[in-house]
């Protein structure tokens, strides 16, 4: 269990470090994802294959996967182009209402029961991501790009959980991100076009950046998360997931030294923020207790058994 709880936390730290990996690499956002991406497909198709943890998929649901894995690029090149536009933080700040939209979108799309109090601690974040975008004007753009990118995971999260259910999680993911990888393909011409850069191929310190991007932060996490979950509880996961911003805004604060950088604005709008990750944390620790008190009493023999 001690086991288990350390490399679900390593794998949160290694996700958290996912936006300083974007900030060192000096590729525009979208070579830069697509960089990743190519690193990642590959890695995965040929340690899940070796493994034989790969499924026969039906061509339709490889249709749709791509679909979804389109709309993860574009999450991860609107996420990337945050960072870009104003700094790892605001980037991360954004990321934490992907729990926001995924309460909004889930009762739509999967039918499932809306959750009031999700919405309400998910309007809580929403405030505090509306008093730095009204406050520091100078992180617009980036809040704009920020927001999208929380959406567009939100709806790719709903369906990927969908085909976890039905494929299993390693082969979700490797069609998903190869789907993601041709997609970007398809649309990159069009993206240069529109965004020129003459900055195409990585030089040696971004390959090394990718390299450690791509293995450590997409397969190492994925398959140290997926080591924990077997012995961990799910809310346990979901809990220990909810950090993930705030591992991510303390190391850009350590390395690059952001909190210097910020006004009084955002963290005002930061601490609300906080405010309702911790309403959440103690929400779900108290509905855990409910769950083993309840799982108690029905261990409990009656008379007539």
């Amino acid at each position: 269990m001690k086991k288990a709880f350390i490399q679900l936390h390593i794998a949160v730290f290694l996700a958290g470090f996912t936006g300083l990996a974007g900030k060192l690499i000096e590729l525009n956002e979208g070579l830069l994802v697509w960089y990743r991406l190519l690193i990642t497909s590959i890695t995965m198709w040929i340690l899940f294959y070796f493994t034989r943890k790969l499924r026969r998929v039906h061509w339709r649901d490889i249709l749709k996967l791509t679909a979804v894995g389109f709309l993860s690029a574009m999450h991860w090149v609107t996420f990337y182009g945050s960072i870009k536009e104003s700094n790892i933080s605001v980037a991360l700040v954004c990321f934490s209402s992907v729990g926001f939209f995924t309460a909004l979108f889930e009762p739509l799309l999967s039918k499932k029961k809306m959750n009031v109090v999700e919405i309400l601690l998910g309007l809580l974040v929403m405030t505090g991501i509306y008093i730095i975008f009204q406050f520091d004007p100078k992180y617009k753009n980036g809040i704009i790009l920020g927001v999208s990118s929380a959406v567009l995971l939100a709806v790719s999260m709903i369906y990927f959980k969908y085909f976890v259910g039905k494929l299993g999680p390693e082969t979700t993911l490797t069609y998903q991100l190869s789907g993601a990888l041709i997609s970007l393909t398809v649309v990159m011409p069009v993206y240069l076009y529109q965004f020129p850069t003459g900055y195409i191929i990585p030089d040696l310190e971004d390959w090394m950046w990718l390299l450690g991007l791509s293995w450590f932060c997409s397969v190492v996490a994925f398959q140290l998360t997926g080591h924990a979950i077997k012995k961990l509880s799910a809310f346990t996961v979901n809990l220990t997931f909810n950090l993930e911003p705030v591992y991510g805004i303390f190391l850009a604060f350590i390395v690059y030294k952001e909190n210097k950088l910020l006004s009084q604005w955002f963290f005002l709008g930061f601490s609300i923020i906080a405010l309702s990750l911790i309403i959440h944390i103690v929400l779900l620790l108290k509905e855990a207790r409910k769950r083993d008190a309840y799982d108690l009493i029905e261990s409990i023999p009656s008379k007539d058994s």
